[in-house]
């Protein structure tokens, strides 16, 4: 597509990026998207810093520290802006102001203005979405945003931009085609998120990974997080645990902040695709977004303690082994089912849903996989109720 050409939609505007494949659309390198920033305010458009950027990189849970958090600061009435990735069924889910997603006229008016230099320079799909998002929290003037790194740290588009604290998750092997072999290399890839940031916060790492983080001298590791949380599985408390100690970190800049009215909203907390239950027709299902051992094995306590499933569906990519964790998953339910490679294109995995579901009156079931797989489930669910 030229420059020249405008479309009408943002979908249209989407394609002539390339469909994103998590880390298949992966382009190292800030240069590209610093590029079209400095293009943008030659334009005229301003990229305006809120009084608190934060930063949160790692291998899982991710999203859910970025929602912990602005729902904390959110509930003390400051206006967040939430940018996490990828999206379960509308790209609009990736750019947040307190919880509400951009709508559609302001993100195609943007996408007029930003996509043809975007094309141009050849940003990637994901640091699009990345300038999209940071042109959008700016003219909303929002206190606050939260930005979820896409993979890695080191060159990962949002640590393209300045920032003030960084969020550090547990981190495990993943995307090794990108960021190393090792869970060192791999630390060493993500503790950038830290670079620049005068709050350097961590969960708690394994030994390996904290001696990677050796020299970062400033990072602080968080505690869990104490009290209830109304959304299921022992490893949120984690991932809350850091969010807080985020919150406690920024009291110097805002000592108005209620930590009670903070708890209060974390606890309440419950986001699409982590342990989500879902009524289907007389069925019961629950949804998650773990697909690599590391988020499978963070849930295995929880989904012990659960009634067990009749069946899990399992979807994960080929290049990522499961094989040592199956045997526990499958001790939680009466039938396994794993998808992988080509049995996962949308067709595959609805019809492995319709055939085993259809046995059933009223059954239990679990489906794992990354928030393309979740789409493909409630894409299924939709058109089955229609």
């Amino acid at each position: 597509m030229s420059v020249q050409e405008k479309p009408q939609d943002i979908e249209s505007w989407l394609d002539a990026l390339g469909a994103p494949s998590a880390d298949r659309d992966y382009k190292p390198g800030h240069a590209r998207i610093q590029t079209l920033i400095t293009k943008l305010e030659v334009k005229g458009l301003t990229f305006r810093k809120p009084k608190l950027r934060v930063r949160i990189a790692g291998t899982n849970g991710k999203g859910s520290t970025a929602n912990f958090l602005a729902t904390a600061l959110q509930a003390n009435g400051f206006k967040v802006g939430l940018y996490t990735s990828p999206h379960i069924l509308e790209f609009h889910e990736r750019m947040r102001i307190d919880g509400e997603p951009i709508k559609q006229d302001t993100l195609l008016k943007l996408m007029a203005v930003i996509m043809p230099l975007a094309l141009d320079v050849g940003t990637s799909y994901f640091e699009t979405a990345t300038v999209l998002a940071l042109l959008y929290f700016s003219q909303q003037h929002v206190d606050v945003e939260i930005l979820e790194a896409g993979v890695g740290a080191k060159l990962d588009a949002t640590t393209a931009v300045p920032a003030d604290m960084a969020l550090l998750t547990p981190i495990a092997l993943d995307h090794q085609a990108w960021l190393g072999d090792t869970l060192a290399e791999i630390a060493q890839e993500k503790a950038y998120v830290f670079r620049g940031c005068e709050i350097q916060l961590s969960a708690l790492q394994s030994s390996e990974v904290k001696k990677a983080l050796k020299p970062f001298t400033q990072v602080m590791y968080a505690p869990s997080f104490e009290g209830k949380l109304d959304m299921a599985g022992q490893h949120q408390y984690t991932n809350a645990g850091l969010a807080y100690a985020g919150l406690l970190a920024v009291m110097e800049r805002f000592p108005n902040i209620d930590l009670t009215r903070a708890k209060d909203a974390m606890t309440g907390l419950n986001i699409t695709g982590r342990l989500q239950p879902l009524m289907f027709q007389k069925h019961s299902f629950v949804l998650d977004a773990a697909h690599n051992e590391h988020a499978v094995q963070a849930l295995l306590p929880t989904l012990q303690q659960m009634e067990p499933f009749d069946i899990i569906f399992v979807a994960t990519r080929e290049d990522r082994d499961l094989s040592h964790i199956l045997d526990d998953l499958q001790a939680c339910s009466t039938r396994l089912i794993a998808l992988t490679g080509d049995r996962q294109d949308e067709e595959h995995i609805q019809h492995a849903l319709q055939a085993e579901v259809s046995k059933f009156e009223a059954g239990h079931f679990l489906v794992l996989g990354s928030f393309v797989t979740l789409a493909k489930t409630l894409r299924w669910m939709k058109n089955k109720n229609h």
